[in-house]
Protein backbone atom coordinates (compact mmCIF):
# COMPACT_ATOMS: atom_id res chain seq x y z
CA UNK A 1 0.00 0.00 0.00
CA UNK A 2 1.61 3.14 -1.16
CA UNK A 3 -0.45 5.89 0.79
CA UNK A 4 -0.51 6.52 4.35
CA UNK A 5 -3.64 6.86 6.21
CA UNK A 6 -1.65 9.57 8.75
CA UNK A 7 0.11 12.58 8.60
CA UNK A 8 2.11 15.10 10.70
CA UNK A 9 0.57 18.02 11.12
CA UNK A 10 1.36 21.21 13.69
CA UNK A 11 0.83 19.88 17.09
CA UNK A 12 0.04 16.55 16.77
CA UNK A 13 -1.11 14.36 13.41
CA UNK A 14 -4.10 13.51 11.59
CA UNK A 15 -5.62 9.88 10.75
CA UNK A 16 -8.14 9.52 7.92
CA UNK A 17 -10.27 6.54 9.54
CA UNK A 18 -13.03 4.76 8.28
CA UNK A 19 -16.03 3.84 10.82
CA UNK A 20 -17.45 0.58 11.42
CA UNK A 21 -20.16 1.02 14.46
CA UNK A 22 -22.05 -1.20 15.70
CA UNK A 23 -19.30 -4.22 15.34
CA UNK A 24 -19.26 -7.22 17.94
CA UNK A 25 -16.19 -5.67 19.66
CA UNK A 26 -14.20 -2.57 19.93
CA UNK A 27 -11.07 -2.59 17.79
CA UNK A 28 -8.53 -1.43 15.35
CA UNK A 29 -8.00 -3.77 12.00
CA UNK A 30 -5.18 -2.21 10.29
CA UNK A 31 -5.12 0.20 7.41
CA UNK A 32 -7.30 -0.44 4.02
CA UNK A 33 -8.10 1.72 0.77
CA UNK A 34 -10.78 2.81 -0.75
CA UNK A 35 -11.64 3.07 -4.53
CA UNK A 36 -9.50 6.20 -4.99
CA UNK A 37 -6.21 4.74 -3.36
CA UNK A 38 -7.25 7.05 -0.36
CA UNK A 39 -5.69 4.82 2.43
CA UNK A 40 -7.61 4.78 6.01
CA UNK A 41 -7.75 2.85 8.92
CA UNK A 42 -10.25 0.38 9.73
CA UNK A 43 -11.84 0.87 13.37
CA UNK A 44 -14.64 -0.81 14.42
CA UNK A 45 -16.83 0.27 17.68
CA UNK A 46 -19.36 -1.30 19.22
CA UNK A 47 -21.43 2.55 19.94
CA UNK A 48 -24.34 2.69 17.68
CA UNK A 49 -23.91 6.09 15.02
CA UNK A 50 -26.62 8.13 17.39
CA UNK A 51 -25.98 11.70 18.79
CA UNK A 52 -22.23 11.00 18.79
CA UNK A 53 -22.19 7.97 20.60
CA UNK A 54 -19.80 6.16 17.61
CA UNK A 55 -17.27 9.20 17.40
CA UNK A 56 -16.56 9.07 21.17
CA UNK A 57 -16.10 5.39 21.10
CA UNK A 58 -13.54 6.03 18.21
CA UNK A 59 -11.93 8.96 19.96
CA UNK A 60 -11.28 6.52 23.03
CA UNK A 61 -10.10 3.52 21.01
CA UNK A 62 -7.57 5.73 19.10
CA UNK A 63 -6.59 7.09 22.22
CA UNK A 64 -6.05 3.76 24.53
CA UNK A 65 -4.40 2.03 20.92
CA UNK A 66 -1.52 5.02 21.35
CA UNK A 67 -1.24 5.63 24.64
CA UNK A 68 -2.48 9.71 24.84
CA UNK A 69 -5.57 10.82 27.15
CA UNK A 70 -8.88 10.47 25.13
CA UNK A 71 -8.94 14.44 25.48
CA UNK A 72 -5.80 14.18 22.87
CA UNK A 73 -7.78 12.44 20.27
CA UNK A 74 -10.58 14.15 18.35
CA UNK A 75 -13.19 13.69 15.21
CA UNK A 76 -12.86 16.76 13.16
CA UNK A 77 -14.54 16.31 9.64
CA UNK A 78 -16.89 13.72 8.99
CA UNK A 79 -18.22 13.44 11.91
CA UNK A 80 -21.88 11.96 10.10
CA UNK A 81 -19.81 10.04 7.68
CA UNK A 82 -18.24 6.72 7.97
CA UNK A 83 -14.66 8.21 6.50
CA UNK A 84 -13.36 10.80 9.10
CA UNK A 85 -10.23 12.31 9.67
CA UNK A 86 -9.07 12.08 13.73
CA UNK A 87 -6.83 14.68 15.17
CA UNK A 88 -4.25 13.65 17.90
CA UNK A 89 -2.93 16.62 19.63
CA UNK A 90 0.66 15.32 20.99
CA UNK A 91 4.45 16.14 20.29
CA UNK A 92 6.09 15.59 16.94
CA UNK A 93 7.35 11.35 18.93
CA UNK A 94 3.52 10.26 18.17
CA UNK A 95 4.04 9.64 14.44
CA UNK A 96 6.55 6.58 15.90
CA UNK A 97 3.62 5.28 17.71
CA UNK A 98 0.88 5.67 15.21
CA UNK A 99 3.79 3.82 12.76
CA UNK A 100 3.75 1.13 15.44
CA UNK A 101 0.02 0.92 15.42
CA UNK A 102 -0.24 0.64 11.58
CA UNK A 103 2.88 -1.91 11.94
CA UNK A 104 0.91 -3.96 14.18
CA UNK A 105 -2.25 -4.98 12.40
CA UNK A 106 -4.30 -5.96 15.69
CA UNK A 107 -3.66 -3.07 18.31
CA UNK A 108 -7.32 -2.96 19.28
Amino acid sequence: MSASCWRPVAGGAEIRVRAQPGASKDAIEGQGEDAAGQAFLKVRVRAVPEKGRANAAIEQVIARALGVPKSAVSVEKGETQRIKTVRISADPSIGAAIQALLGDGDAG
